[in-house]
């Protein structure tokens, strides 16, 4: 129960926010502060979880925060908010938990945490201004990394990002720096842990990294994303972020929490390039023994390496061709062979025993390796330059992540088939490659997140709760509860809204649309009806659930309009945005089209967005191989696939597409869905009452 103490906190700091703001209460918000704040109170631990689905805006970053706050400091724990995305995690820590904290008059203090891969490693930083100077035309300072072109402005780049770093000008955040930073670029300067020595580093006390951690054991309130929470869990919880039974988590966006943690938890192995990585390490370790021949310990585990990287490329060897006889005798149109019921079959298990122990043997010697070499770096008469010595445990440390990554997987299709026991999604694909050729993959992933977080989350933490605009599916919260197996004690909540939905905006189906699986058709009625729906001075956005035929529309649209349309794939989303807003603002059309990742998450009020146009019902791709293994197992234990999987996914991913349209009280405007289905078929209707309470006109002229 919630004391009276605590009570009165919240109640004085929500008052004290809407009077610094000048704003007036919303009843979805404040019937959010009580959801969340009764729930974490609850004395039945396995009743302190909640959902709170609370629509766009209602306010519930305020609500969750106003709520959870004093609740943890009454019971000693740390708020752990996790974010969607790294942008949500700068508007939290940047502004809204500064704002807030302010208003209320409160004293907590607060701290981002990131993945390792956001900040540069200092060393690394210096090791490639090393290489810069050095005659090398390129800057790879492994073998089996891909060598980055020491161009011009890759010099200049790098030079800058060392004198941030050097004169304290720049905190080695990568989100920090003042221009953008391609991925090619900034991933030669990051580590993994297992590159990390730590203590050991003669850049620790200069660390971005280790700097930006050592505020969180003090902090009141931290700011993760979803991706830095598996990793956590993944480590068994209280690794990276607090102990976990110590911890209140918020999970915000948090429709996105069951697909981050299956996407989590796959293991993926691509045959060529593991061949070319186990074919170049036996060289590298010859290469080694001279410069360590003063030490015989190390010297003496080169030999075993080598072996081990030998036999395991033998093994792979004899892999693809019998993958490749998979992928053979598929059907044609297939783009790769799913294992049926997650059954790799005796040959496939077989060969995967023995890459499963040869790898778990070599893994030991390499973490021997690792533990030598991470000796050697504190003690200063080690007969080896620093340099190497730093250089030869990094590369060791990309090995052992390298290996850890493939022995997940092996140790998963290795595993006999047990038909009772809900089976991974196993498959085999040919990837083109950007650089020309392809690779055969091998891929094992859970098909639901349930028993992931069953084990992982549920009951180990002091309180939980999940957030989004959109949770529910069908107007239920059954499939949220489902896919993430929340208990059954754990309590679910949608609030009001904010927005007088039926007045702000009209949903229009147009008589003559076509259905969206007659795909021929439904493309042609896109080209000759999709320019009539674009209007002067605001801006249009269009949703595509094929990035095939978003092309094939805009290629086939008059060449005028074509230059008004910011097509997904030509620019970056964050250039699409500010193009577009440019050009509203200096009052010209613009149209954006965009697939799945412009249907959540995109922030567009006012003109930036007066029409929402969905072309097609967003079902599921369905060759996707994760969909048809939860299908396939859902249809075995005598379910229906559609109405159990694929129609709530489209009702949540539908609800989400029309969010974009108001953001605002003062927003209007209109949603037009271009799929017939919508009133033709008899789900239309389902789908329809699950969106908000929009005018509608279902035969629109």
């Amino acid at each position: 129960m919630l004391a009276d103490e605590t009570r009165d906190i919240i109640q004085k700091g929500y008052r004290r926010f809407l009077k610094a703001r000048e704003l007036n209460p919303r009843m979805g918000q404040k019937q959010m502060i009580a959801a969340v704040a009764n729930a974490l109170s609850h004395s039945d631990p396995d009743r302190r979880i909640s959902a709170v689905e609370a629509a766009t805006g209602t306010g519930k970053t305020v609500a969750y925060l106003i709520a959870a706050l004093p609740v943890a400091r009454a019971a000693k724990k740390t708020v752990v908010v996790a974010t969607g995305t790294v942008a949500l995690q700068e508007q939290l820590i940047n502004k809204d938990l500064p704002e807030l904290i302010a208003a209320c008059d409160w004293d907590y203090s607060c701290a981002l945490v990131k993945g390792r891969g956001r900040y540069a490693c200092n060393l690394r930083v210096q090791q490639h201004i090393d290489a810069l100077t050095s005659s090398d035309a390129g800057i790879a300072l492994f073998e089996d990394e891909q060598p980055l072109t020491a161009n011009k402005y890759t010099q200049t780049l790098y030079r800058e990002l060392s004198a941030g770093l050097d004169d304290g000008s720049w905190n080695g955040d990568r989100d920090t720096w003042t221009t953008r930073i391609d991925d090619d670029e900034w991933r030669p300067l990051t580590v993994d842990r297992r590159q990390c020595s730590g203590g050991r580093c003669r850049y620790i006390n200069q660390c971005a990294f280790f700097k930006a951690r050592s505020d969180l054991e003090d902090s009141d309130c931290i700011v993760a994303n979803h991706d830095i929470v598996m990793a956590d869990l993944a480590l068994g919880g209280g690794v990276i972020l607090p102990p976990l039974e110590d911890s209140i988590y918020i999970f915000d966006e948090a429709h996105r929490l069951a697909d981050t943690a299956v996407r989590h938890f796959g293991a993926e192995c691509r045959i060529n390039a593991s061949l070319n990585w186990l074919e170049k390490l036996p060289r590298q370790c010859k290469a080694q023994a001279p410069i360590f021949a003063d030490d015989n310990s190390l010297v003496e585990q080169l030999p075993r390496i080598q072996a081990g990287a030998e036999a395991l490329t033998e093994l792979f060897t004899t892999l693809y061709p019998l993958c490749k006889s998979y992928l053979d005798s598929r059907e044609s149109g297939e783009d790769g062979y799913r294992f049926a019921h997650g059954d790799v079959g005796d040959a496939m298990r077989a060969i995967a025993v023995q890459i499963a122990d040869q790898l778990s043997t070599w893994l030991g010697r390499l973490e021997v390796l690792g533990d030598t070499l991470n000796e050697a770096l504190s003690n200063r008469q080690y007969p080896v330059a620093a340099t190497d010595l730093e250089l030869f445990y990094q590369q060791v440390g990309s090995w052992q992540a390298r290996a850890e990554k493939l022995l997940s997987l092996w140790q998963r299709l290795r595993s006999e088939f047990v038909p009772e026991k809900m089976p991974l999604a196993c498959w085999l694909r040919l990837d083109e490659l950007s650089a020309g050729g392809s690779d055969l993959s091998i891929n094992a992933s859970p098909i639901k997140a349930a028993e992931l977080l069953a084990e992982r989350l549920w009951g180990q933490t002091y309180g939980l709760v999940l957030t989004s605009a959109t949770l529910r599916s069908l107007g239920n919260f059954d499939s949220l509860r489902r896919d993430t197996g929340m208990p059954d004690e754990a309590s679910c909540i949608a609030v009001d809204g904010a927005f007088d939905y039926a007045r702000a905006a009209l949903l229009k189906v147009p008589s003559d649309a076509v259905e969206g699986n007659q795909v021929v058709a439904h493309s042609r009625y896109l080209i000759d009806n999709l320019p009539a729906m674009f209007a002067n001075h605001e801006g249009t956005l269009v949703l595509f659930s094929s990035r095939r035929q978003m092309q094939e529309v805009q290629g086939e649209l008059p060449v005028k309009l074509r230059g008004e349309i910011l097509m997904q794939g030509q620019f970056s989303n964050r250039e699409m945005l500010r193009l577009h807003r440019e050009r509203i603002d200096s009052g010209d059309r613009s149209v954006l089209f965009g697939l799945a990742s412009f249907a959540e998450g995109v922030d567009l009020p006012g003109n930036y967005c007066r029409h929402v146009v969905i072309v097609k019902l967003p079902f599921a791709v369905p060759n996707d191989p994760l969909q048809e293994a939860l299908s396939e197992w859902v249809e075995n234990r005598g379910g229906n696939a559609f109405f159990d999987i694929a129609l709530p996914t489209a009702s949540l991913r539908l609800t989400q597409a029309c969010g974009r349209l108001l953001r605002t009280e003062t927003d209007t405007g209109s949603v037009t869905i271009l799929d017939r289905r919508i009133v033709s078929k008899r789900y239309g209707m389902q789908l329809l009452n699950a969106l908000p309470p929009f005018a509608r006109d279902l035969n629109a002229s």
